[in-house]
């Protein structure tokens, strides 16, 4: 009697470093089934991975709220901090101070950023601290019934029928205005784009603020509100078409028309955006944000990269620290000698 052979299973696919996908996934979500955050997991599985980032060369940081849940659903073989409500960005800045050969990755909300958080949010922004710093936007405060947020737009409606009568802040329009150097807007729903800008954003050097529009199926997908998908795929406006090209890939044109603005990044990719608004420049930080606040007096959404400086020095370049890790020198390296206070002391008498 035959004996039949088994089918061999086929080796898993593996990135330029030699891990599967798998390697950058994490737990379960617990998170609402249709959430936005999930998409924007999943997109940050994608860029990490095809980018080849070691996982252990991750950390992920983040205050309070749904958004700060959603580190742990991604890259599950990297380093985690779950900081207190609004204040990861000073979290943030002593760890990359402590370490800043790690890529430092935050996830916070509308919430965690605009309100408990601003005061923080704002002197990050304005240092250029280099960390990609993605808000997941959604309009509300998920964990306590879905209030408005600081970035309701004026005149949104809760399920409730409460009409919102406060303006918006307008975080991309604040980022480019305090100082950050990558700045844009997707909505979690367009993979394609959001995926260009993540791995965009691995490639930069310095502060990338990422508002991704992701709906709160529970309580702010419905008529009238202005962060539903329904609303987000009707009014969704990019400024460009973004492509992105990693240095270790064969660089060629994606476009058959259209203006090409072609920005090098600090590791060599290039991203690569097609101009869909006549003579938009990324770099112009007056024309950036002129046009986000033409955008809201015409109810538009804009996506797409709204600003980018690639010239500008980090904080960790100000600061001029030494290549080797902070945490790791030796206790005779940072602390100064005893004569050395002496004489300080000597001087001051």
């Amino acid at each position: 009697m035959a004996t039949a052979v088994p089918t061999p299973t086929p080796a898993p696919k593996v990135n330029r470093i030699g891990l599967p996908i798998l390697e950058y996934r994490g737990g379960k979500s617990t998170l609402c089934a249709g959430c936005g955050h999930n998409a924007i997991s999943e997109r940050i599985i994608d860029a990490m991975y095809e980018m080849g980032v070691e996982p252990e060369r991750v950390m992920k940081m983040s205050g309070i709220g749904c958004s700060s849940k959603s580190p742990a659903y991604f890259m599950a073989r990297s380093h985690s901090f779950n900081s207190v409500h609004g204040r990861m960005p000073s979290v943030t800045t002593g760890a990359v101070m402590a370490n800043a050969t790690m890529t430092a990755l935050g996830v916070s909300g509308d919430g965690d950023t605009a309100s408990i958080g601003a005061g923080q949010f704002v002197h990050l922004l304005r240092r250029n601290l280099p960390m990609i710093y993605i808000i997941e936007d959604n309009g509300v405060y998920g964990l306590t019934k879905g209030q408005f947020s600081a970035t309701a737009d004026l005149g949104s409606k809760l399920k409730t029928g409460v009409i919102n009568e406060l303006p918006a802040i307008d975080t991309c329009a604040l980022a480019i205005q305090l100082g950050a150097t990558f700045v844009g807007r997707s909505f979690s729903g367009d993979k394609k784009q959001l995926l260009a800008m993540l791995k965009a954003a691995i490639a930069h050097k310095g502060t990338v603020m990422l508002d991704v529009i992701s709906p709160c199926v529970t309580f702010n997908d419905h008529e009238g509100s202005t962060k539903s998908y329904k609303f987000m795929q009707e009014n969704d406006e990019p400024i460009n078409e973004i492509g992105f090209v990693p240095s270790f890939d064969e660089i060629d044109v994606d476009y058959d028309s259209g203006q090409i603005y072609d920005v090098q990044m600090h590791d060599g990719s290039n991203l690569r955006l097609r101009k869909l608004h006549e003579d938009y420049d990324p770099t112009n930080k007056a024309e950036a944000v002129r046009t986000l606040m033409d955008a809201h007096d015409s109810n538009e959404v804009l996506t797409g990269v709204f600003y980018i400086n690639t010239q500008k020095p980090t904080f960790v370049d100000q600061l001029n620290l030494v290549e080797e890790p902070l945490g790791t020198l030796p206790e005779s390296v940072t602390r100064p000698p005893k004569s050395a206070l002496d004489s300080l002391m000597a001087s001051l008498q």
